[in-house]
């Protein structure tokens, strides 16, 4: 069952264009929507979730029409929001009990089965009388993914899942991603990298409310090889290069920018060859550079 967007476009009463024409075609498993703050990953989220209205364009997940099918989809839809409210004197096991109710999950074994299921998938089992006010940022995060999963959707829609994570959490949250794109259209918006490069077969990247690229991430990888470059550079000289060459990246490296630059050959023998990673593509496109050869 796969997810149809077609010419999907929004703008805000104070005159953002939050989604420009936006079209994409994603099929079961994980795909990667990868922009940066601002750049419209939540609206359209939101608009896929429900929850917002776009000006025009249409959704469908397999047959249904998603602008108005709303209960329908909703019965299929899984949603972790980047910032959502839990009853902090609630336990985990109570709440996701009652939100199976609001689910139309009457039968109470059936729940019972379900809400034990869910907190081993999650690994929240051994904390299920524990409080949700006393969770950590990793165990919020799963306690999402444990309610977004209570009527095994077909659409999940994860929005920046792993912003403040620990190393160790994150990787426990990757795992449980992975597992999900099994079985369902998973899409998970972030502004970082490696969660895509790690997770999605699929992805695109989107800035003002425009889809900049749309594919394979390894692929993309494969059409900047042999044109990235790096070369450290005196931080007085950073500003002189970034006018003379097409610089996508510069980070610190021991106090000096290192900078990478995108050329069709080596640009002086002072720039060494560098494999190309994600991040060299997401770059490329959020600043308008040509990444085709």
């Amino acid at each position: 069952m796969e997810l149809l967007i077609r010419n999907l476009s929004k703008t805000y009463s104070n005159g953002v264009k939050a989604l420009q024409d936006v079209s994409l075609t994603i099929q079961p498993g994980m795909f990667g929507l990868l922009g940066p703050n601002g750049a419209g990953k939540s609206t359209l989220m939101r608009t896929l979730a429900t929850l917002q209205e776009p000006d025009s364009g249409e959704v469908f997940l397999g047959q249904i029409n998603l602008l108005t099918q709303k209960d329908e989809i909703r019965r299929t839809l899984g949603y972790l929001p980047q910032e959502f409210g839990v009853y902090p004197r609630v336990s985990a096991e109570m709440l996701l009990d009652h939100l199976a109710v609001l689910k139309g999950i009457t039968d109470k074994g059936e729940r019972k089965t379900l809400v034990e299921a869910l907190l081993n998938r999650t690994n929240l089992w051994q904390h299920r009388k524990k409080n949700l006010g006393g969770y950590s940022g990793g165990m919020r995060q799963r306690f999402g993914i444990a309610q977004a999963l209570i009527a095994s959707p077909k659409l999940i829609i994860v929005d920046e899942p792993t912003a403040g994570l620990d190393p160790a959490e994150r990787n426990r949250f990757h795992n449980l991603l992975s597992e999900l794109g099994e079985n369902a259209v998973v899409i998970l918006s972030t502004h970082i990298v490696d969660d895509v490069k790690e997770l999605c077969t699929d992805m695109a990247i989107i800035n003002g409310g425009k889809i900049l690229m749309n594919g394979h991430p390894l692929q993309a990888i494969d059409q900047l090889k042999g044109r990235v470059w790096r070369k450290r550079v005196p931080k007085d000289e950073l500003e002189a290069y970034k006018q003379n060459f097409n610089v996508i990246s510069d980070k610190m490296v021991a106090g000096q920018p290192l900078i990478h630059v995108l050329s069709e050959s080596q640009p002086d023998a002072t720039f060494d060859a560098v494999e190309p990673e994600l991040e060299n593509v997401y770059f490329s496109h959020i600043l308008g550079i040509k990444t085709h050869a």
